[in-house]
C-alpha cells in the first residue's frame, strides 16, 4: 500500500495483504509527512496517462483517507451512467480515524464552543 512512488491504483489492489482484503481494495488513512502542524501541504497527486489529466490534493489536516469505491454496487446514475466496486477513488483529507481509542494519535476532540477549520485544495490541470 505504499505510493511514495508512483503506481496505478489497480495494480497492486488484489495483493493478499490483510488491509486490502477487509476493505476489498484501499480504504485507508495514510499519514501525512507534516513539517509543521496545520501547514498547507501536498498530500496526494494522481495521473490518467491516457488523457493527462492530473489532481493534485493540498491539505492542513494530517492524515488523507484513500477509498477506491470498493462497495460501489453497480447503482444507476446520471445519464444512465453506471457505478460498480472501484469504479471511483476519493482522497478524503482528515484526522486520523479512531483517535479515540488511540492515545498516540493527535486527539480529534472538539469540545462545544471549540471551533475545527481545515484546508483542502483539489487541484486540477492536464499534462502534455
Amino acid at each position: 500500500m505504499d505510493f511514495r512512488t508512483p503506481h496505478a491504483l489497480g495494480e497492486r489492489i488484489n495483493d493478499k495483504f490483510q488491509q486490502l482484503i477487509h476493505g476489498a481494495g484501499y480504504d485507508h488513512c495514510y499519514v501525512l509527512n507534516k513539517l509543521e502542524v496545520g501547514s498547507l501541504d501536498l498530500a496526494a497527486t494522481c495521473k490518467d496517462p491516457e488523457s493527462g489529466r492530473t489532481m493534485e490534493v493540498y491539505t492542513t489536516e494530517t492524515g488523507v483517507q484513500l477509498y477506491t469505491g470498493n462497495w460501489l454496487g453497480g447503482f444507476e446514475g446520471a445519464h444512465g451512467a453506471t457505478f460498480p466496486a472501484r469504479s471511483a477513488f476519493c482522497f478524503e483529507a482528515q484526522c486520523f480515524p479512531d483517535t479515540p481509542n488511540k492515545a498516540h494519535f493527535p486527539s480529534a476532540t472538539l469540545l462545544p464552543g471549540d471551533e475545527y477549520q481545515q484546508i483542502t485544495i483539489y487541484k486540477f490541470g492536464v499534462e502534455e
